[in-house]
């Protein structure tokens, strides 16, 4: 399963170990899940990493960007995209280039409040509503 991490969700990691943004990074492989985002979003996580507390750019770089698949932000599409001006389209429609299952953030006003939970098959979830619904399934514990 493709998971598109936003900048919120990379830094949510990054700066927090107990969350569940950490909790998808850390637990990545054995789930098969495989975390991409793209430079926008990696950019916007880095400029903003003094921020957070304590080790968080050293977790961002010994443990989540190393897992962290980095893809193009471009997208060719077949089909019309209504999505209002935002700082947030990039991130839109690199998730949708990379073909992700998921779209993770935690930025509920621009993505969910603004186009609902999912969009041309790409489910929109915080990590919190995304564990929920694997556990629900059964896919974790």
């Amino acid at each position: 399963m493709i998971l598109f991490c936003d900048a919120s969700v990379l830094l949510a990691a990054s700066g927090s170990g107990s969350g569940a943004s950490r909790y998808v990074f850390e637990n990545a492989l054995a789930c098969d899940w495989r975390t991409v985002s793209c430079p926008w979003c990696v950019s916007e996580t880095v400029q903003n990493l003094h921020k957070l507390p304590g080790q968080a750019p050293h977790v961002w770089r010994d443990d989540i960007k190393p897992i962290l698949e980095i893809k193009p932000d471009a997208l060719t599409l077949d089909k019309l995209l209504v999505f209002p001006k935002s700082k947030d389209r990039p991130v839109l429609l690199a998730a949708l280039a990379a073909k992700a299952d998921v779209l993770l953030t935690l930025d509920r006003e621009d993505f969910q409040n603004t186009i609902g939970n999912a969009i041309y098959g790409m489910n929109i979830r915080t990590p919190g509503a995304f564990l929920m619904d694997q556990r629900a399934t059964g896919l974790i514990e």
